[in-house]
C-alpha cells in the first residue's frame, strides 16, 4: 500500500507561483510513474505532469514551460513547481503513483485557485 498526502495549494493571483508537494509513505519501491493530475469544476481529471522511475518527464501542453515536476533523492516526495499561473489552472490537484502492475494510488487533492 502507498499513502499520498498533497500540500501547498492555495489562492494566488494570476502570474504568481505555487509549489505543490506530495509526500508518500508505504511500499514505494514498485512505483513506475509519479504524477500530478488536476480536475477543474465540470471537467474531467487530466494529467498535468509525470516523472518515470528513470527520470523521464512528461507535461501537458497547457503547462509546458510553466510547470516543473521534480522529486527528492529518496523518491518519497514529488513536487510540482507552478509558475506564471493562469486562472485556467484553477483546479484540485491530485498526486498519483502508478505501480508496475498498473495499480494506481491517489492522494485526496489540494485546491489551487488562481484569481485574475
Amino acid at each position: 500500500q502507498v499513502q499520498l498526502v498533497e500540500s501547498g495549494g492555495g489562492l494566488v493571483q494570476a502570474g504568481g507561483s505555487l509549489r505543490l508537494s506530495c509526500a508518500a509513505s508505504g511500499s514505494i519501491f514498485s512505483i513506475k510513474i509519479r504524477g500530478w493530475y488536476r480536475q477543474a469544476p465540470g471537467k474531467q481529471r487530466e494529467l498535468v505532469a509525470s516523472i518515470t522511475s528513470a527520470g523521464r518527464r512528461n507535461y501537458a501542453d497547457s503547462v509546458k514551460g510553466r510547470f516543473t515536476i521534480s522529486r527528492d533523492n529518496a523518491w518519497n516526495t514529488v513536487y510540482l513547481q507552478m509558475n506564471s499561473l493562469k486562472p485556467e489552472d484553477t483546479a484540485v490537484y491530485y498526486c498519483n503513483f502508478n505501480r508496475y502492475d498498473d495499480m494506481n494510488y491517489w492522494g485526496k487533492g489540494t485546491l489551487v485557485t488562481v484569481s485574475s
